[in-house]
C-alpha cells in the first residue's frame, strides 16, 4: 500500500491544485456562496479526511443537545443510496432509499426531520417548504460543501489520524488540504483515549496549530448490544465465540472492543452494499453464535440476516473535558441567529 501510495504521488498534486484552485475561487467569491437568513442556523460537521472521524456520533450528540428545545432538520447527501434528488425520511423510507447513516439517524430520532440531497441548497429550500420549518439544520458531511456557507463549521479530526500529519489524496486521506482548517470554527479531536490528559491535548493542539477552540471527545460505548426485539449485555458476550462485522472506515475500535480472540472477524469497506452471496455467507456464520455489527451496518443488514442472533453495539461520543464550553458555542450561535 505505501508503495502504491508513492506511485500515486504525482496525481496527489494534481489533486492539491484542483482542490487549492476551487476553494480560493470561492475565497475571493468569484464562486458563489449562497446564505440562508440568519434567523436560521446552519450548523456543519465534517472532517477533512475521507472519513473515519466519527461525523454520526457528533451530529447524534447536537440532536441530543438540542432537539427538546428546537425543531432540527438534518440534512446530508446521503452516500451510497439507491435515490437521487432529495428525499425525506419517513415510515415507508429504507435504508437503501436514504443511506445508513441518514437511516440510522431517523430510526433513533423519529421526531427529527431527516433528509437526504446531493445539493444541500436543494436541500434546504426543500426543508423549508416543509409543513414543519426547521429552526436549526445540522449539516452532516458538508465541510467541502462550498456552495451553501453554513453558519457554523464543526471540524472533526480522529485522534491518531490528525488531519496536521496526513497528505491529500491518494497519497494520504485527505479530501483537501490542511489549509481547509481555516473555515473551522472549532475542532473536535475524536477517538482519543478517555483518559486523555491535559498536557497530552496541548501537545496535539501544537500539531493542529489551529487559532479556534480545540475540544477532545472519546467512544463510549454501549453496556448492551441490541437486536430487532432484544437485548444483551455486552459483558455477558464479549468473552464467547462470535461473528464481528464491520463495514466502516475504520472499524479497527470496533472489532478490539469486541474480540475475544476466538471470533470470526469480517471487514467490508465502508458503507458496504451487501451481496446475495455475502449475506448467505453471513447466514451460515451466525447458525450457530451471535453476530455483532455496528449500528451502521445494522440498518443494512437487518431483515437480510437471521434476525434472532444478529446485534448492534451503539456508541456515543463522550467529551473528556470542557463539554460546558462546546455547547455554550453552539447555544451561542444559534442565539445570534434568533436575534438577527
Amino acid at each position: 500500500m505505501k508503495l502504491l501510495r508513492k506511485i500515486l504521488f504525482p496525481i496527489a498534486i494534481v489533486y492539491w491544485i484542483v482542490t487549492f484552485v476551487r476553494n480560493w475561487l470561492y475565497d475571493i467569491k468569484f464562486f458563489d456562496s449562497i446564505e440562508f437568513d440568519a434567523d436560521l442556523p446552519l450548523i456543519a460537521i465534517g472532517n477533512l479526511s475521507a472519513g473515519g472521524t466519527g461525523k454520526t456520533p457528533h451530529t447524534e450528540y447536537l440532536i441530543r443537545l438540542l432537539k427538546d428545545t428546537y425543531k432540527i432538520a438534518v440534512l446530508s447527501r446521503g452516500y451510497k443510496r439507491s435515490t437521487k434528488g432529495f428525499v425525506l425520511a419517513n415510515e415507508r423510507v429504507s435504508a437503501a432509499e436514504l443511506g445508513d447513516e441518514s437511516y440510522q439517524i431517523h430510526t433513533k430520532f423519529p421526531a427529527v426531520t431527516v433528509a437526504v440531497c446531493e445539493s444541500r441548497k436543494l436541500g434546504i429550500f426543500n426543508l423549508l417548504y416543509q409543513e414543519e420549518i426547521p429552526e436549526i439544520i445540522l449539516l452532516d458531511d458538508a465541510f467541502q460543501h462550498r456552495k451553501v456557507k453554513a453558519s457554523f463549521y464543526i471540524l472533526l479530526t480522529a485522534y491518531d489520524d490528525l488531519f496536521s500529519e496526513d497528505y491529500i489524496l491518494p497519497f494520504g486521506n485527505l479530501r483537501e488540504s490542511a489549509i481547509g482548517k481555516k473555515r473551522a470554527d472549532l475542532v473536535i479531536v475524536t477517538k482519543c483515549p478517555a483518559s486523555l490528559s491535559s498536557q497530552e491535548q496541548e501537545k496535539v493542539k501544537q500539531k493542529l496549530q489551529v487559532k479556534v477552540p480545540v475540544f477532545f471527545t472519546s467512544i463510549h460505548y454501549d453496556t448492551n448490544v441490541f437486536s430487532a426485539n432484544s437485548s444483551l449485555p455486552v459483558s455477558d458476550i464479549i468473552s464467547k465465540e462470535k461473528v464481528i462485522v464491520a463495514g466502516i472506515a475504520k472499524p479497527k475500535y470496533f472489532v478490539n472492543f469486541l474480540n475475544s480472540g476466538k471470533d470470526k472477524v469480517m471487514i467490508y469497506p465502508d458503507h458496504h452494499n451487501f451481496s446475495e452471496q455475502e449475506i448467505a455467507e453471513l447466514n451460515v456464520l451466525a447458525q450457530d453464535k451471535i453476530l455483532v455489527t455496528t449500528e451502521k451496518d445494522f440498518m443494512r443488514l437487518n431483515g437480510k440476516v437471521n434476525s434472532e442472533n444478529l446485534y448492534y453495539l451503539p456508541i456515543t461520543s463522550t467529551f473528556i473535558e470542557a463539554e460546558s464550553d462546546f455547547q455554550e458555542a453552539i447555544f451561542k450561535v444559534i442565539k445570534k441567529g434568533n436575534k438577527s
